[in-house]
């Protein structure tokens, strides 16, 4: 019976050895519509637009309020997957169209799908084969591969809290080095909670800005009363690892 069931897997295996394009290709189909977006959509997802249509979208909403939620949502989720420009006025809309609630409800779901989008790409091409590299090394790739298991739910929290991290590359990253999809998922969708509050909470406000004539501030996300309990929250999320890493060093 193990002989037969190791066979199976062997058979299961052989066709994404003979065809390696097809695993790399929805990656690459990502990043090439991602390098397309960020020449061609720049102009369209921006504020301004959303200026310019913020009536009719707020007629359409009221009268076909669950459409709107859907064509949201799938909208902000290839955003997300194809890494196009756009995410931080998504990420406002959700706010003034639905309210802060709704809202961020929203924002993180279309968020964590598009990551989970870019992780399941990544890791059936590049993700794979390093995953496996890291799995038979010895020396640095062993001891990466070695830390990373030991602190994994904290490292991923760490990506997604941590201001600095672009969002594509805290969805790219975890599907490069082997991360749990588990723990990608629900660790994205609590890590990314803090920033869609902000982003949110932005756009909340946005009629009152539209009609001053302004365009909304989003430099707010790095003032002290914002970065610093983000800051924390990054520095609560690493303390697994330091506190690990002194044991290490001290024997205990």
């Amino acid at each position: 019976m193990e002989k037969t069931a190791h066979q199976e897997a062997r058979k299961d295996a052989a066709p994404a050895r003979k065809h390696p394009v097809l695993r790399h290709a929805p990656l690459a189909v990502i990043l090439a519509v991602a390098a397309i977006g960020a020449f061609t959509l720049r102009d369209y997802l921006s504020f301004e637009t959303l200026r310019d249509n913020r009536e009719a979208l707020l007629t359409y909403r009221d009268a076909h309020f669950a459409i709107m939620v859907a064509g949201f949502i799938g909208i902000y989720f290839l955003i997300v997957a194809f890494s196009l420009p756009g995410a931080a006025v998504a990420s406002v809309t959700g706010g003034f169209l639905f309210g802060l609630g709704f809202g961020t409800a929203f924002n993180v779901i279309a968020a964590t799908l598009g990551a989970i989008a870019i992780f399941q790409a990544a890791r059936m091409g590049l993700g794979r084969a390093l995953a496996a590299r890291m799995e038979a090394g010895e020396g640095t790739l062993k001891r990466i591969k070695e830390g990373l298991h030991e602190n994994e739910v904290s490292v991923l929290f760490l990506l997604r809290l941590v201001p600095a991290v672009p969002f594509f590359v805290a969805n790219l990253l975890p599907a490069l080095v082997g991360v749990k999809f588990r723990n990608f998922v629900w660790t994205t969708a609590l890590g990314i909670i803090p920033g869609a509050l902000v982003f949110t909470w932005i756009g909340v406000g946005l009629g009152e800005v539209f009609d001053r004539g302004e365009s909304p501030d989003l430099s707010l996300l790095w003032e002290p009363q914002i970065i610093g309990p983000l800051l924390g929250l990054s520095a609560l999320a690493a303390l697994p690892i330091i506190i690990k890493a002194v044991r290490g060093k001290k024997g205990i």
